[in-house]
């Protein structure tokens, strides 16, 4: 069976790494399924999807690291083609990548103790984002 949601997200853009492990657990109890896997996905070129260990310093590790790879402050040549200031959006999501997958038995998710699902908005201004989640299993 395949059960697909969508899922809302209100973002803060510039790195806004945003826990979405219980909206997930809450679509996956609603569909009733006890054995399959649960895929995310960003339709969209400047937000990614990943696991954690979502607690505070963590998080500013995450954007920190992620400043040294695709900095803000650079001039990308994007900007070039569209005339906006989100290359390094763009570059910090091809580097996460656009979705996450998890197994679950049993109706729960196989995540480990301490860790998240969360969805990452790297573009340069707040949004409201509708993400996919596909759940495929019995």
């Amino acid at each position: 069976m395949v059960v697909t949601e969508y899922l809302a997200v209100q973002s803060a853009g510039n790195t806004d790494i945003i826990d979405i492990t219980t909206n997930c657990r809450d679509i996956l109890e609603k569909s009733g399924m006890k054995s399959g896997i649960i895929t995310v996905f960003n339709p969209g070129s400047t937000g990614s999807l990943t696991t954690i260990e979502y607690e505070p310093n963590l998080v500013k590790d995450v954007k920190e690291a992620l400043d040294i790879f695709a900095s803000y402050d650079k001039v990308y040549r994007h900007s070039m083609t569209w005339h906006d200031d989100n290359g390094a959006s763009h570059v910090r999501a091809t580097i996460m990548g656009p979705s996450v997958t998890v197994p679950f038995v049993d109706g729960e998710l196989t995540l480990g103790t301490w860790q998240q699902i969360v969805f990452c908005d790297f573009d340069t201004r707040p949004r409201g984002r509708e993400l996919v989640v596909q759940i495929i299993g019995e």
